[in-house]
This record gives C-alpha cells, sequence and structure tokens, in this order.
C-alpha cells in the first residue's frame, strides 16, 4: 500500500486483502481455525510463520490484521495488535512492558478501569506511583532506576485534563522508561501521539472507531519488535485477541471516522461555547475554550478540542440529574465516541466502583456531567442541552 496515501484514503484502503473473488468490501473470515496441505506444511507454518499466513484466530486472522495494519497506517506505527476490547489492550500492554519488581508512574486522572488494572499490577509485585498528570515536575520526581513504563491518557477521562506527551516522553526516555499512551478520547483523527514521543499508543476501538455503538474492540499500537514480540505473545496465549466479526465491524467504522470525528468536535466546540459562562454551571470543560488550563496544549498536541465536554453543575448530584433526565437527544449511557450524542454521570457509573475521597482526587465530583458529541445538527444539540439546563 502506498505511504503517501493522506489520512483519509488510508482510511479506506489501507491494508486491504482480497480473496481469489475479487470482492470489493472487506470479507468477514469467520473461521478460528485454518487448513493446511499437509502435515508438513503445518509444522513449518507453526516453526516460522509467514508474512499473510495464520494458524488460529487468537493468534491471528485475515480480516483481524487487515484493521491492524489500517490502525498502523493512520497512526504512524510499525505495526498494531488488535484485542478483545479496550481495557485487553491497556492490560495486554502493561502486561507485557513489566514484571515484579518493576516500577509505573502513571497519571492519577484516568478511567476508573485503567485504574483497577494498575491494582491488579501491584499484587503481582508492581510498584505504582500515581502522580498529577499535568505537572510535569510530579512526573520527574516519581522516576526510579526501575521504572519501565510511564502511562497516561492523552486526554483524561472524565475531567479532559490534556497531558503533555513530549514533556512526559523526554523525561520517560531520559530514565529509560517506555511512553504508553491511552489515546481514546483524543481519537485516531486527532492523534500525533507517535510523532510526540509515545512508544505504545492504546485504543478502546468500541469508542470512535467504531462510532456506532456496536461492538467492542481495542488496539495497540507500536514498534513491530514489541508488536509481534512481547505482546503477541501475552496477548494470543491469556487470550484476548478481537473476533474477526469485530474486526470486519471495525474496518467499516474506520471508512468514515475522520468524517465523524471532525463533525464531533465541530459540535463539540458549538456546545461548549453556547453555554459556557450559564449560572447553573460552575464549569464549563472543554479543551477548545481558552478558558481551560491546557487549552494552548490541546490545539499545539492535537489541532482541535476534541468531541468530548463536560460540565460541572453548582448543584451536585441533584443538579446533574435533573439535567440529565430532562434530555431528549441526548442518551444517557456510558459510552462515547458514538455517532449518537451521549451523556454520563461518572461518579454513579463509570467511576462508581471508586471511594468518594479517591473520586474527588481525580476530579470526579457529584455534579460532574461528561458529554459525548455526536453527529447530529448542532443547532439541535444547542438547544437540548439548553433547554435541560433550564430545568435544573
Amino acid at each position: 500500500m502506498s505511504k503517501d496515501w493522506n489520512t483519509r484514503t488510508k482510511l479506506v484502503h489501507e491494508g486491504t486483502r482480497r480473496s481469489q473473488y475479487g470482492e470489493m468490501a472487506e470479507a468477514m473470515f469467520l473461521t478460528q481455525g485454518f487448513v493446511y496441505p499437509s502435515a508438513e506444511a503445518a509444522a513449518a507454518r507453526f516453526e516460522t510463520l509467514g508474512e499473510d499466513e495464520f494458524i488460529y484466530a487468537r493468534y491471528g486472522n485475515p480480516t483481524t490484521r487487515m484493521f491492524e495494519d489500517r490502525m498502523a497506517a493512520i497512526e504512524g506505527t510499525e505495526d498494531a495488535f488488535a484485542c478483545a476490547s479496550g481495557m485487553a489492550a491497556i492490560h495486554g500492554a502493561l502486561a507485557a512492558l513489566v514484571k515484579g519488581g518493576d516500577h509505573i508512574v502513571a497519571a492519577r486522572q484516568m478511567f476508573g478501569s485503567c485504574l483497577k488494572v494498575l491494582e491488579f499490577l501491584q499484587t503481582f509485585g508492581v510498584a505504582v506511583t500515581l502522580v498529577d498528570g499535568v505537572k510535569l515536575e510530579e512526573w520527574r520526581a516519581a522516576m526510579r532506576p526501575n521504572t519501565k513504563v510511564c502511562f497516561f491518557e492523552s486526554v483524561s477521562n472524565p475531567g479532559l485534563e490534556v497531558i503533555d506527551i513530549a514533556g512526559v516522553a523526554k523525561i520517560a526516555h531520559e530514565g529509560g522508561a517506555v511512553v504508553l499512551v491511552d489515546n481514546a478520547f483524543a481519537s485516531p483523527v486527532f492523534s500525533r501521539a507517535a510523532e510526540l514521543g509515545a512508544d505504545v499508543i492504546a485504543y478502546s476501538a468500541t469508542k470512535h472507531i467504531d462510532g456506532g455503538g456496536r461492538v467492542l474492540g481495542g488496539v495497540v499500537c507500536g514498534t513491530r519488535a514489541f508488536i509481534r514480540g512481547p505482546l503477541e505473545t501475552y496477548v494470543k496465549h491469556t487470550g484476548g485477541a478481537m473476533s474477526p466479526f469485530h474486526a470486519w465491524v471495525l474496518l467499516n467504522g474506520l471508512q468514515t471516522l475522520d468524517l465523524r470525528v471532525r463533525a464531533q468536535a465541530v459540535n463539540a466546540a458549538a456546545v461548549a461555547s453556547s453555554v459556557a459562562g450559564h449560572n447553573k454551571l460552575a464549569r464549563t470543560i472543554y479543551p477548545g475554550l481558552t478558558t481551560h488550563p491546557q487549552h494552548a496544549l490541546a490545539i499545539e498536541q492535537m489541532g482541535a478540542g476534541g468531541t468530548m465536554v463536560a460540565f460541572e453543575f453548582n448543584g451536585g448530584r441533584e443538579a446533574a440529574f435533573r439535567f440529565l433526565n430532562a434530555l431528549e437527544i441526548i442518551k444517557i449511557s456510558n459510552n462515547l465516541g458514538d455517532a449518537r450524542s451521549i451523556a454520563t454521570h461518572p461518579a454513579t457509573t463509570t467511576h462508581s466502583s471508586m471511594t468518594p475521597e479517591k473520586r474527588l482526587e481525580v476530579g470526579v465530583t457529584e455534579g460532574l456531567v461528561r458529554i459525548s458529541l455526536g453527529i447530529e445538527d448542532g443547532a439541535d444539540l444547542i438547544a437540548d442541552i439548553k433547554a435541560a439546563l433550564e430545568a435544573v
């Protein structure tokens, strides 16, 4: 495939494998195993797997490989490995990078399940230090001789803090550590993570990449040595591989990814601007607003404010619930990145397993509402939000 193509062309064509039938759409190879012409051929394939050879769907599949190749091409990495979910991708990447006795420095502002994975790793003897991700001095102070990974979300879930990828990468690399970035909120459309120094980039493909709320999926992008070495070895033997059907759905999602995400970001910017300073809100949080503490970094790093907006209500949970229950177009759910607009109350859903004290540490208050903007008409979304604000 041509490496000179622009992103939208790659999203449609990169990595396509056609069978002898010459089908236009990507083929779905819904098979868990593969047939060999002879016993000798089977033995040879298990000994040395060729570039376009497969032995078992947990190890690889032609449809899944198309998705991996397309993701690597648009992310600007050498390779990618598809996983069963975003959390399978995060867990697989971390587990392939550390062992007992190693140390991880991670931003405390992140998704509750990511924090849980770090807790699990600690039970296996991995030390973890949580820092305020936006403060580079805390990253620097937390580094140890045995620090192997610096891990963070480029845009935090749900508080939308923006972390300096290049700044953290410089500190990590000086200490001999690998930079792992969860890039789900930024999406591949606004990603410059590899260019800015991230070594391993993970996505929940369930979010923007699918864009239709249909399937689970995750993907890890990085060097070929890491992807086809420790990561593939770990994921294929622990069972976190992606289903071929899910890979086929996600390939179709990639075709419209750039169009959808840019439209979503336009809607997010319009919504944030239209309600900023509203008397029912203590804060309107959006990286595209000049009032956001990391606004300049967000524009430099992503080129846009992204697809997510958060509101902090003056009246706490009661006000947040009144707002959510008054919405008509925007649906209450805990997904994000969908073509449909979605509103979430993190304290009682995505971060509910955390203690109230831990939630406050990561900025999740009772009055916080996270909104993932979809591709509906922007004027309709603004009217829906303003009407719901009046119900608070």
